[in-house]
């Protein structure tokens, strides 16, 4: 995910209207740190509350089999601006690719419209009984589609 915020990069800036799902979270006063600024630590809170909005929420509902869990197995992100409480963030949530037992998320924070970070999360469908990992039913993956940037 590029922006054109970086110097030398003349790729367009993402905007929230890319992303298939949509999400927000208010900003507390506790996720500030001595810098005023809202902690590094929160930005994955934020990402999962886009990533659980997708695979278990409000975009269509529960898409695991009984005796399954979604566990992350890589989680890359950029910070490209600092976040200020008060406020609000936007999530934007994307499949990015489908595999056997795994998805790919891209995923983008937005404090007043500006992008304030990036990152791309791989989750992998597991068996709670083995805790190995297992395919995704068909419609998992039906669903998982309906997020993929520009379906």
């Amino acid at each position: 995910m590029a922006d054109s915020s970086k110097e030398g990069n003349s790729t367009p800036a993402l905007r929230l209207e890319e992303f298939p799902s949509r999400s927000y979270d208010k900003l507390r006063y506790g996720d500030t740190d001595r810098q005023g600024h809202i902690n590094n630590a929160v930005f994955t809170t934020m990402l999962e509350t886009g990533r659980v909005e997708v695979l278990l929420g409000g975009n269509g509902g529960l898409i695991l089999p009984p005796g399954s869990a979604f566990v992350i197995v890589k989680l890359s992100m950029e910070f490209r601006a600092e976040i200020h409480w008060p406020g609000r963030v936007d999530i934007g949530t994307r499949v990015k690719a489908i595999g056997r037992s795994s998805a790919t998320f891209e995923q983008a924070i937005f404090q007043d419209g500006r992008l304030a970070a990036t990152a791309e999360t791989v989750i992998v469908q597991m068996n709670e009984g083995t805790r190995r990992s297992e395919p995704l039913a068909p419609e998992a993956v039906a669903h998982l589609q309906r997020f993929v940037a520009g379906a």
